[in-house]
């Protein structure tokens, strides 16, 4: 898909034919789109598809004037039991005269570019744009570590009442979600950071200090990620211990209830085995004394295993 959008008189508009000052922006484009914009606006074509292989890695890269910047953006992806947090590409291409963006999936960091809801945006300010586009990336990571705290602790709640398979799987889903957002973080961070070097991307003066809080924003990010990972990964270490100690208790009760269980069956293939002389054999009291003494066997046994702590 290809939408073309300008600003004109602090309003947004979407536009048939590309004009210069115009924001091109591209979700999941066909060859046909991606061939279009390279003819076009003599943009590279691996600029283009750069963003389009989820294993790419953020970069910057320099091409005839024109710089990629290359970023994880997060996303959510939903299943029938579970919500996991992931990141993909997100491709931001500065030409001479408009900026274009590639990304696989709809992304709602630029969905709020798109409804005009970000003020001061103005698609002919390309190096604003940018900023602002890599200041509301870091904050939707900052949302997404926050959701995953929250929903962590309402999984440990749930654990507390009942050790199910499912609460587990949900930990792990957002400890794996902990490890894609701290990774893209990091990466991202790289490329803030050489943003910051560098003199090809230009820094207005009134633009340092978006940069500045696009960075505070990511290290804080990164920071919380770490945290929520050392906190995740320890309750996941704490519930995995009490479910083996839980385990360990309940065979142990097995193990006692199954020797309390063998005495009645040892005395009663002793008393009925076919030979001359068992005790008791002609007495009229003889099922009831073997009875007994069963019994009180199996009473002395689990007293024992009772002050032993097996029970």
């Amino acid at each position: 898909m290809l939408d073309i959008f300008k600003t004109i008189d602090e309003t947004l508009f979407t536009l048939e034919e590309i004009e210069d000052g115009a924001w091109i922006s591209m979700v999941d484009p066909t060859s046909e789109e991606i061939a279009f914009i390279e003819e076009k606006l003599s943009v590279d074509r691996d600029f283009l598809r750069a963003a389009l292989d989820e294993e790419e890695t953020a970069r910057i890269e320099t091409e005839n004037d024109q710089v990629l910047i290359l970023v994880d953006t997060p996303y959510v992806e939903k299943t029938d039991d579970h919500i996991i947090y992931e990141t993909l590409p997100l491709g931001i291409i500065i030409t001479d005269k408009n900026i274009i963006t590639v990304c696989l999936k709809n992304s709602i960091v630029l969905d709020q570019f798109e409804k005009n809801s970000i003020r001061t945006f103005y698609t002919y300010k390309k190096y604003r744009f940018l900023y602002q586009i890599l200041y509301k990336n870091a904050q939707r990571y900052l949302l997404y570590l926050r959701q995953i705290d929250k929903m962590s602790n309402y999984v440990e709640k749930q654990l507390h009442q009942s050790m199910k398979n499912k609460e587990l799987f949900q930990l792990l889903d957002l400890e794996k979600s902990l490890v894609y957002i701290t990774t893209s973080l990091r990466a991202n961070q790289v490329v803030l950071d050489k943003i910051l070097r560098i003199n090809i991307i230009k820094k207005y003066s009134e633009d340092e200090d978006l940069l500045e809080d696009v960075i505070i924003e990511n290290k804080q990010a990164i920071e919380m990620a770490n945290i929520y990972s050392g906190i995740l990964s320890g309750t996941m270490d704490a519930f995995a211990s009490i479910i083996s100690n839980n385990l360990n208790i309940v065979m142990k009760l097995l193990t006692s209830i199954t020797i309390l269980m063998a005495i009645p069956s040892m005395f009663s293939g002793f008393f009925g085995m076919n030979l001359l002389n068992i005790p008791f054999e002609n007495s009229p009291f003889g099922f009831w004394i073997v009875l007994g003494i069963s019994v009180f066997t199996a009473a002395v046994v689990g007293f024992i295993l009772a002050k032993k702590d097996l029970f």
